[in-house]
């Protein structure tokens, strides 16, 4: 959440950041709450401190053997009122507090302005867009030449928006897990870690999804309930919760395989062919927590771990920065790698890669010991996928295919694939 210093200290500068991203915040509505949130704190601690005194003074009347029935009575309307202004108070910040978890990170200097994707911007290209010879085939019918990709039986299985792969296919989708986990932890640094794929509120309010975005989740009836885990950055990130990390642990780099869960509640009739747009697929995900100072150059190199995966596979891609009004709610700036996919012939996203500062950080309790006052502050937090990986095998099907509906195997996958170099031989 927003430093709620810099709230009751500036809400105008605050609204105008917001502003950027097409949020209204009343800044003027919000002062005026805060005022008699302050109000009704200094009415309390008086209603406190004059019931305490003629608590003592009911004592000394007492030994004094003085009637005390009128002081009696006295220390109960102060306590019927008391209760009152508690009961306001505690009303009072129950509605600053879903205030609070309802505003979205202020954005960076650098976030350019715009309105939808439309007006991202694009940073860099890499690698040349393949110049087929003939019609591309879309990952849907390579699939069903290929044998292995089955919608209709998941349809059966699930409903829409699932797939079963078998055979070559599977072992391609577990070979792109093996390859990217591989070379996150042996190359780049990272920690594996395996984490529960059923989470709680507390988990996903920490990382802003709750309560703003529950209906693009999977909400799990028990005691307590849970939530289908919408992406790994949840758990993963939630392993700070509640805790101080000592400098001297610091930075944290964490990467996690798990399946991913999502109700894709405002995607109605978008992506409804094939894997792009799916209730279950699974993701490599990277977590970062880092000193405050750290977390912008913490960002690029982060983003540069992702880009990495689409080098190894020779997948072309390009990197864009999201402008205010399309960046995440949690986010202070993003930077999106989008695979090229010759059926569609655009680019599409494989991987978000983000700094959200502080924000996650307040509403998890996440924080590092700063060695030069000896007292905790916030961390920052980033995460970014590293990769996609059912968007990740799209991407190889349309960009390795042949005239004849067989793949060619990356390079860097090979060793994973038991030598296979071709699928359709």
């Amino acid at each position: 959440m927003i430093d709620p210093k810099l709230l009751r200290n500036d809400p105008e500068g605050v609204a105008a950041n917001l502003a950027r991203r097409g949020f209204e915040f009343d800044a003027a509505g919000y002062r005026a709450l805060d005022a008699r949130r302050r109000e009704l704190q200094q009415e309390t601690q008086t209603l406190q401190n004059q019931r305490n005194e003629r608590s003592k003074e009911i004592g000394a009347a007492k030994k004094r053997g003085e009637d005390i029935e009128p002081l009696k009575a006295e220390v109960g309307r102060i306590g019927e009122r008391l209760r009152e202004a508690e009961q306001a108070l505690s009303q009072l910040q129950e509605e600053l507090d879903a205030l609070h978890l309802g505003l979205p990170n202020l954005l960076d200097e650098q976030v350019p302005d715009g309105h939808d994707e439309a007006d991202n911007l694009e940073l860099r290209q890499w690698g040349g867009i393949p110049a087929l010879s003939f019609k591309p085939r879309d990952h849907v019918d390579l699939g069903e030449l290929l044998g292995g990709m089955d919608f209709e039986a998941a349809a059966r299985i699930a409903g829409s928006r699932f797939v079963t792969l078998s055979g070559p296919l599977a072992r391609l989708h577990r070979a792109l897990t093996q390859f990217m986990l591989d070379l996150h932890t042996i190359e780049h640094g990272y920690t594996e870690v395996y984490v529960p794929y059923l989470v709680n509120a507390r988990a996903l309010t920490g990382t802003g999804q709750l309560p703003k975005f529950e209906a693009d989740l999977f909400r799990v009836e028990h005691d307590p309930d849970f939530y289908l885990a919408p992406t790994a950055e949840v758990p993963v990130t939630n392993l700070v919760q509640e805790r101080i990390v000592e400098d001297g642990d610091m930075p944290l780099r964490f990467v996690c395989h798990t399946p991913c869960f999502r109700s894709e509640a405002g995607s109605y009739g978008k992506d409804t062919r094939g894997m792009i747009r799916q209730h279950q697929f699974e993701k490599v995900e990277l977590v970062q927590v880092v000193r405050p100072g750290e977390s912008w150059d913490a960002l690029e190199a982060l983003t540069g771990h992702a880009e990495a995966v689409l080098r190894r596979l020779g997948l072309p891609y390009r990197v864009v920065s999201l402008c205010g009004g399309d960046i995440g709610f949690s986010a202070a700036r993003t930077y999106d790698l989008e695979v090229w996919l010759p059926a569609q012939e655009r680019y599409r996203e494989i991987s978000s890669c983000s700094n959200f500062t502080d924000f996650q950080a307040r509403r998890l309790q996440a924080r590092w010991r700063n060695p030069e006052t000896g007292k905790p502050e916030p961390v920052h937090t980033l995460n970014g996928s590293g990769l996609a990986v059912g968007r990740c095998l799209v991407a190889i099907l349309e960009n390795y295919q042949e005239a004849d509906g067989r793949v060619k195997v990356p390079e860097a996958l090979v060793p994973y694939m038991g030598g296979v170099r071709v699928l359709g031989d």
